[in-house]
């Protein structure tokens, strides 16, 4: 059991949880949380930590004895989990790195573009709607909080396990590249020509979707082939960015269904 404050390791996991400079050097991240653990894809699991009270009440040991793990001291979890009331096991994960150029292969593909995302719920938020919806992929610009940030984590509730995502530090000419590839891009602005619900999104669609204060910077909204609107009533100037790529994803899982009847 791990007991003391200035273990090397436990000193790690603080860092791994606070900064995402040490996990893209270590290309790793920390998912916390019994549900994770258990969506977690069995080869990505590195290291796995429990507290002691954790390990004499836990349903899944089974499990544990397959991966392996260490035992911390219950106050020592405390200080590596990044919740207020943690649940008593956390894994350090390794990244996954995806491959554009084969989501795009795909027939009709849907795919979700993010610009300057910064609230870590929100990104969250996105990346499980996405798989809600049947996204074949997620874009981030290089300015998009980091998806292995620990709050990101806990809101894609596993998404992260299963959605294909590509961070570019060249959003706007990987944005050209989708279009080249015969997908369609549609904007959510505020000034949109139409509204959303009046486009077809049958084909291949990417929806850019901007930073929540800003929107889309103007670059960005020049490079779409259409700006979609999301119309509003009484005094209500904009959705939440998460809300929003919600009805335009499911806008399109509907008029695909509907394709499919």
């Amino acid at each position: 059991m791990i007991t003391a404050a200035s273990n090397a390791r436990i000193k790690r996991l603080i860092q791994l949880n606070q900064k995402a400079r040490l996990r893209r050097e270590e290309d790793v991240f920390v998912a916390e949380g019994v549900r994770m653990f258990l969506e977690a894809p069995p080869e990505k699991i590195k290291e796995v930590y429990v507290s002691e009270h954790f390990l004499e009440r836990c349903s899944c040991r089974g499990r544990l004895e397959e991966t392996g793990y260490e035992v911390v001291a219950d106050s020592l979890f405390e200080k590596i989990s990044d919740t207020c009331t943690p649940q008593g096991i956390l894994c350090v994960m390794g990244q996954s790195h995806y491959n554009i150029e084969e989501t795009l292969t795909k027939k009709a593909p849907l795919l979700l573009a993010l610009e300057n995302i910064q609230d870590p719920g929100n990104l969250g938020t996105m990346l499980r709607t996405g798989e809600g919806a049947g996204v074949d992929g997620v874009l981030l610009s290089s300015d998009t909080a980091d998806l292995y940030n620990p709050k990101v984590i806990r809101s894609t509730m596993g998404s992260i396990f299963r959605v294909p995502f590509f961070r570019t530090k060249e959003f706007g000419k990987t944005l050209e590249k989708i279009r080249q590839s015969g997908v369609r891009i549609c904007a959510a602005h505020l000034q949109g020509s139409r509204e959303y619900t009046k486009e077809d999104y049958r084909g291949g669609t990417v929806f850019v979707i901007g930073n929540e204060g800003n929107g889309l910077t103007k670059e960005t909204a020049e490079l779409a082939d259409v700006c979609v609107r999301i119309p509003m009533e009484g005094q209500v100037e904009s959705l939440n960015a998460a809300v929003s790529s919600a009805l335009l994803l499911y806008e399109a899982k509907r008029q695909r269904g509907e394709m499919g009847r």
